[in-house]
């Protein structure tokens, strides 16, 4: 059976309906209220819906890892990490956040994967050349690998609590000499640019003109809040490209605001573990401010 993780209250997601007899305006909207559990994560329960989300994150890379493996090595450390659920322990995860030691599991085939993708990718990105330096080096240190995903509509709040059981968690198995006590904690995760769209550009008008500059002068949109906060505390942080590109079409099928489209990229942030505990609380703050 599965342990439902004691929390001080639950989040919920919605609201009051209106009052019953009163006409209903046009701006008038039914909300439901959702509670969130959250719990260990489940080997029985949590396989299927745990890889989806992991194909998430990872994004249009996650063809080159073996994330039924990914998922299963999650699944073997139950003691750490959490699943956020809706409808009970037996339910599919909405969200989720973990650590795996990639010191430890570094001869494991997706660790071993992901720690060479990691480094040469970290070595195309100037701002990411402290995180190269760690992965080049041999033993590869203690460097926890947090991974964490959620569906697109779950409120932020579900996560400080993630992150602050994460970090008990650690303590405790670090007190039962589990090996848990990490140099620096890299959070992967994704971010975003907007680009002009490409339907736009074959109906432009003469005088419309691209815009100049490269890459390096886009702006970083994140997809979670809580990734822009991290990065504040972080040793180093920055974007990746995706070795499997997308089509320019595919950047209209995220069309933001209907007028620009988005290209995604891997996201990293890699702080140390004496500044991690300081990062959570200020996620904390962030997304829960009292």
């Amino acid at each position: 059976m599965g342990k439902r993780k004691e929390q001080p209250g639950d989040v919920a997601m919605g609201g009051t309906q209106p009052p019953i007899g009163d006409d209903e305006s046009d701006d008038d909207t039914d909300m439901v209220n959702v509670d969130f559990e959250w719990f260990d994560p489940q080997p029985a329960v949590d396989f299927h819906g745990l890889k989806n989300l992991l194909r998430q994150l990872f994004d249009a890379d996650a063809q080159i890892f073996d994330m039924s493996a990914l998922a299963d090595l999650i699944l073997s450390q139950p003691l750490l990490g959490s699943t956020v659920k809706v409808d009970g322990n037996e339910s599919d995860p909405y969200a989720f956040l973990s650590v795996l030691n990639m010191q430890e599991h570094k001869d494991k085939p997706v660790i071993k994967d992901l720690i060479n993708y990691l480094k040469t990718k970290s070595a195309t990105n100037p701002s990411l050349s402290a995180l190269h330096s760690l992965l080049s080096q041999t033993p590869i240190p203690p460097i926890g690998l947090v991974l964490t995903e959620r569906l697109i509509n779950m409120p932020s709040e579900v996560i400080p609590p993630m992150y602050n059981m994460l970090l008990e968690e650690v303590a405790w198995a670090i007190e039962d000499k589990e090996p848990y006590t990490f140099t620096h904690y890299l959070v992967i995760s994704k971010n975003y640019e907007e680009v002009e769209s490409k339907l736009d550009l074959e109906e432009s008008r003469p005088q419309k003109k691209k815009k100049k500059g490269g890459a390096e002068n886009r702006e970083r949109f994140y997809f979670h809040p809580e990734d822009e906060v991290l990065e504040r505390h972080a040793l180093c942080s920055g974007s990746i490209e995706y070795t499997h590109k997308e089509d320019e079409g595919h950047a209209d099928s995220k069309r933001a605001f209907q007028e620009l489209g988005i290209r995604t990229s891997g996201s990293l942030a890699l702080i140390e573990a004496a500044k991690f505990e300081g990062a959570v609380k200020a996620v904390t703050e962030y997304l829960n401010p009292s």
